[in-house]
């Protein structure tokens, strides 16, 4: 059978798209389903064509209906010195992303806190969440169950952690109670992966378990009615990972003297204190952002695109309170990001361009997520050290022009 006998059976639904993967060869399957997409659409498309990812491996883990790939500019910033308890030298940071200025902007960063001695990095917390949502027949019987929960912890924790070698069970805190819908946030430790698979494959062996036990104990009905509740929270802003952490919370400071804010950022201490009170601080308040902080979505976007992440987490990434303080002797600045889902294992940490970005700074693999971890919130900490001195010193405009953006 030719291409165009199952490009015909492809158009009159005697095979689904899917079903090439049984039929062919992955690179097969993937070249008929992009000569399927062309005739639909009545173009050629040559450059989606051209990559180097391997199709069964993409095919299997990471993509369905395969047709192409498309292609992001990467570029780096640094070197970056990172003083941290697991990255601890000097790194050139990959990033890819199509906003012009950025990357400049980053290694306006990098270079700064490099020549000041680097930064200071730690992971402060390291948790991924899930949280169901289970209705009950009454507020009383909300109450048992929460109150049931708490007294089995860890009977749940070894059922839960059945389903894998790598997580652990934490807690399951809060539980939330709304009418009579009851919220538990299941909490664990994940290893090297970002772990969202993981704790979803755990906690509903855990919800299976408390749904038939308390029936069996208390007599009391109760339904699973979601997975996740959203209380989570994956994948939206949300205060309560603001507040209780996910993924790895991250902090990264430095401090810049008089001197030297006045020779690389051409302005004051003072200045950039008020900026990040009126723009970052009052202006985020007013507008009821949950992000307090300048742009820390571009760099941890550039950074999860380069290297594999799953980019509906940077909107979590984006959460995150900046904070510049100046003295007599300078400035001190940092950034709070309580919400990094990052992972060096899984994932799209192994198609072969992400896991080469990861190569670059010595992140692939097992053993390193918390220096990966600790390597973003340096890179952010550049990238917003950067838009910070150039909004005190009015030059903001004046680079997006001189680059031609």
């Amino acid at each position: 059978m030719d291409i165009s006998e199952i490009i015909n059976k492809l158009k009159n639904k005697e095979i689904k798209p899917y079903q090439l993967d049984e039929l062919f060869n992955s690179e097969e399957a993937v070249k008929i389903r992009r000569k399927y997409i062309e005739d639909m659409v009545n173009m050629e498309l040559p450059q989606i064509s051209n990559y180097t990812i391997d199709e069964k491996e993409a095919s299997k883990k990471n993509i369905e209906n395969m047709i192409g790939a498309i292609q992001i500019p990467l570029g780096y910033a640094g070197p970056l010195k990172v003083n941290g308890k697991h990255a601890n030298k000097e790194y050139f940071v990959p990033l890819a992303t199509t906003e012009g200025a950025l990357v400049a902007s980053v290694n306006r960063g990098c270079s700064i806190i490099s020549k000041c001695g680097g930064c200071t990095v730690r992971v402060i917390g390291d948790k991924m969440t899930r949280a169901p949502v289970f209705t009950t027949k009454s507020i009383v019987d909300a109450m048992e169950l929460k109150e049931w929960i708490e007294a089995n912890f860890q009977k749940i924790k070894e059922i839960a952690e059945t389903t894998t070698r790598h997580g652990k069970l934490k807690s399951i805190s809060p539980i939330l109670i709304v009418g009579r819908f009851v919220y538990p946030r299941f909490t664990y430790s994940t290893g090297d992966a970002m772990g969202m698979n993981m704790v979803t494959i755990a906690t509903e062996k855990a919800c299976e378990f408390i749904t038939s036990q308390i029936r069996e104990e208390k007599n009391i009905i109760v339904h699973m009615a979601a997975l996740s509740g959203n209380v989570c929270t994956d994948k939206k802003p949300a205060g309560i990972n603001l507040i209780e952490g996910r993924g790895k919370t991250v902090i990264a400071e430095v401090y810049l003297t008089n001197e030297e804010i006045k020779k690389y950022l051409k302005t004051t201490a003072k200045a950039i204190e008020q900026v990040n009170m009126y723009k970052n601080l009052i202006g985020s308040a007013i507008s009821n952002s949950m992000g307090f902080n300048a742009h820390y979505a571009n760099i941890v976007g550039a950074l999860f695109l380069a290297t594999g992440q799953d980019e509906a987490h940077i909107v979590e990434g984006s959460l995150g309170i900046t904070v510049a303080e100046s003295d007599e002797n300078g400035l001190y600045f940092s950034v709070t990001l309580p919400d990094l889902p990052v992972g060096t294992v899984g994932g799209g940490t192994r198609i072969e361009t992400q896991n080469e970005c990861l190569k670059i700074i010595d992140c692939n693999g097992g053993g390193n997520a918390l220096k990966f971890a600790e390597i973003v919130g340096a890179t952010v900490l550049a990238g917003e050290l950067s838009l910070m001195g150039a909004l005190a010193s009015g030059h903001l405009a004046k680079a997006h022009s001189e680059l031609g953006r």
